[in-house]
């Protein structure tokens, strides 16, 4: 059977061998073939500007951020439609072209940073884009390990264009993305020297969650225990999902008094955490669940949506008028909204047309809890110790990651529900959506289920590890009594995987199936060096677990 595309990207691949006639998530085959092409004129071009720093040149934010939003627009579910693919592949090109005049040795660049480009009929050509796609090379391992790398950087690029847009900055995280995306390039490189680069990937991963971290809690302050209403009010709303707090903050400001109520979704619902967001009387809770639930639940919200950043599901014709995206997201048909020079960001037909709207119709009733970033967690630091010491908390397991709509996702909730009452849920991402809203109850005072975010969230965790080694004077944080069984689906999991593995975490376990694009000599790799492993039955894998 002919191949119209090939990815294999998240977890939900078709087969776990990749999707090759459209994708799971909804893209087509046209639509791939243009995120291979972007993602290779930005390989070009970090290609280019990696030999300006080398020449002592330097690159201008603005061609960092330009990089950083062309990887996270390839995201999974983040951007479906094709014209601002084909107008960030002409973008890119004219911007690497204008930079590589500035080159003083061109023989020495990859083929990429010389490409200058084609035509829109010509990019359409299927042999274009099947010269520089995922199966262009040819060497199994070494695309396994390139793949791994890029989707790491991918991962990375989110938390970067997060923390860009509310002003915080790492020039040299931007080089070294620049410098590894460009690396994949180089077909001399050994796989030991891509597993090098590829720790080392997670390396900057760590530093990339540290800068987010820094910019989300001096914007909006530290994340606080909260109880969020997950019920409805009686006016219209608007719904936000994603993840860019900047993009909320802006509909918050400019909602006020207009008899429009705001509502998060997804992973969005951490917004609710921080103490600036509380001011806004018209902040009134979260609706709904996970992201793979938006058809049904977009509907019954009756008001327009708004989607920040992924995940996005292609929408119904019900509701696809009334779906809006901004930044890094995308959908054919639906409204765009850019921001101007100085980042801000008109919702007034948003806001317009709410106003229109019936309220929200009631799904759930009730409150959820969460808050419990690092900061939180610290405050409660000699309440927890107590409470390992005393042995009322036996075990900490971290489920963070994300959910999905595959069934065999059922297994993080019947694992949430039979793991011993002694033991505490550590969870960040939408992963925590399959059992944040059981009835686990608490220790001491201390809920079993601590929420400290979102998947951009995930530094809240291993800081929070690092914290209790430090507590408990031990030498190596794989003494601590924690656990790791990880629920993943895309490519901010790998940075969040690597960067775990950066830190010296093993013994992680990743479900519902490992990546697909990990050959199966670099999955043994992992597996020998790091201890990766997958998941079993719930009941085998308890009784493993608490051993």
């Amino acid at each position: 059977m002919e191949k119209l595309m090939f990815c294999y990207q998240c977890q939900e691949t078709a087969g776990c061998t990749g999707c090759t006639r459209s994708g799971v998530c909804g893209k087509t085959p046209d639509l791939a073939r243009m995120q291979d092409l972007l993602i290779y004129a930005t390989k070009g071009l970090s290609a280019v500007t990696t030999a300006l720093r080398a020449q002592g040149e330097e690159i201008s934010s603005q061609v960092d951020h330009y990089i950083t939003i062309n990887l996270f627009t390839t995201i999974t579910n983040a951007n479906f439609d094709n014209d601002i693919f084909y107008q960030r592949v002409f973008e890119t090109l004219k911007l690497k072209n204008e930079l590589l005049a500035k080159i003083v040795n061109k023989k020495a660049l990859p083929e990429a940073a010389l490409w200058t480009g084609a035509t829109r009929e010509e990019l359409d050509q299927k042999s274009v884009s099947a010269k520089v796609g995922v199966l262009a090379e040819k060497n199994e391992d070494i695309r396994s390990l390139k793949e791994l790398i890029t989707y790491g950087l991918k991962g990375l690029a989110a938390y970067m264009k997060h923390a860009n847009e509310l002003n915080y900055d790492d020039t040299k995280i931007s080089a070294f993305m620049q410098k590894a995306f460009a690396a994949t390039l180089d077909d001399s490189l050994t796989a030991e020297e891509l597993i090098a680069l590829t720790m080392e990937t997670g390396k900057w991963g760590v530093e990339g969650m540290a800068l987010l971290d820094t910019a989300n809690t001096k914007t909006y302050g530290d994340p606080e225990i909260t109880k969020v209403n997950i019920g409805v009010g009686s006016k219209p709303g608007i719904l936000v999902s994603g993840h860019d707090l900047r993009d909320l903050e802006q509909l918050l400001e400019q909602t006020q008094g207009t008899g429009v109520d705001v509502y998060t979704h997804s992973e969005m619902l951490p917004a609710h955490y921080y103490p600036s967001f509380k001011k806004y009387d018209n902040f009134v809770g979260n609706y709904g669940n996970a992201w793979w639930k938006q058809k049904e639940e977009f509907e019954s919200f009756h008001g327009p949506i708004l989607m920040t950043t992924n995940c996005v599901v292609p929408p119904k014709d019900s509701y696809k008028n009334r779906l809006f995206t901004t930044g890094a997201s995308g959908v054919a048909g639906c409204t765009h909204i850019d921001r101007d020079e100085n980042g801000y960001k008109d919702f007034s037909q948003i806001i317009a047309l709410a106003k229109t709207c019936p309220p929200p119709a009631e799904i759930e009733k009730g409150e959820i809890i969460g808050g419990f970033a690092h900061n939180q967690v610290f405050a409660l630091a000699d309440q927890i110790i107590d409470t390992v010491k005393s042995g009322a908390i036996r075990k900490f397991f971290v489920m963070a990651g994300c959910d999905g709509r595959q069934k065999a996702r059922n297994y993080y909730t019947d694992f949430a529900k039979a793991l011993p009452k002694d033991t505490v849920i550590l969870t960040a991402g939408c992963a925590k959506y399959k059992y944040n809203k059981l009835n686990l109850g608490d220790i001491g005072g201390i809920p079993r289920v601590l929420d400290a975010g979102q998947c951009n969230d995930s530094y809240s965790l291993a800081l929070i590890a690092l914290k209790l080694k430090e507590a408990f004077e031990l030498t190596d944080v794989n003494e601590l009594p924690i656990v790791y069984n990880i629920a993943w689906y895309e490519q901010k999991a790998v940075i969040v995987l690597l960067s775990l593995l950066y830190l010296g975490v093993k013994n992680i376990h990743l479900g519902p199936t490992l990546p697909a694009f990990l050959s199966p000599n670099v999955a043994k790799v992992l597996v020998e060096s790091f201890g990766i492993a997958g998941i079993g039955t719930v009941e085998d894998d308890i009784a493993f677990f608490t051993a």
